[in-house]
């Protein structure tokens, strides 16, 4: 039985029942969460150390929450938030572009103990590098977590039509990468 945002909102208000509703909500959307960074920044012990900075600013802001969207679009926008501000940082520490940790991060995929996906999941996640930032957000938002344009608009502070466009050139560009690259 999945439990409501509601009751977790409603416990992790209570003093006495805080730790509760923070692990409720841990237990909700840790997983969901979790893939979406990994998602965005590829290496699994970068979205380990993403996860554990979303949730630490989740505890600290969660009190504030106005409840003006959905708690896991609420949540997502943090995600994703940490994630490009994860990758800034690595793209700095490293003197590099986008194009370039993309390049890295690639590369990486080849050596990941982690990743289980199968030659043609690898592909595509190689295909997703090769994007703008913007456009692997949204595809991954669409494709993989199954988000509507108007929640990842929610998320993302963009319009429905500039997703749907985005969407629309990060298919095509995936499907020419993987025609070229068979």
């Amino acid at each position: 039985m999945q439990i409501e945002d509601s009751e977790i909102l409603e416990k992790f208000n209570n003093p006495q029942t805080q730790e509760l509703g923070f692990k409720l909500l841990l237990n909700k959307y840790q997983q969901k969460i979790y893939w979406h960074i990994r998602r965005i920044v590829i290496e699994h012990e970068d979205a380990d150390d993403v996860v554990q900075d979303v949730f630490i600013k989740v505890w600290k802001n969660l009190a504030a929450f106005r409840q003006d969207s959905q708690l896991y679009t609420w949540l997502y926008r943090i995600a994703t938030n940490e994630s490009i501000t994860f990758l800034n940082k690595k793209k700095t520490k490293f003197n590099s572009s986008f194009e370039e940790l993309s390049e890295k991060l690639s590369e990486s995929l080849n050596d990941d103990n982690y990743f289980t996906g199968d030659q043609i999941q690898k592909k595509l996640q190689k295909a997703l590098l090769t994007l703008p930032e913007k456009q692997r957000l949204v595809f991954n938002m669409k494709y993989y977590d199954d988000l509507k344009f108007q929640e990842i608009s929610d998320i993302l502070g963009t319009s429905v039509g500039a997703l749907k466009a985005s969407y629309h050139l990060a298919v095509k560009k995936i499907e020419q990468f993987l025609l070229a690259s068979d």
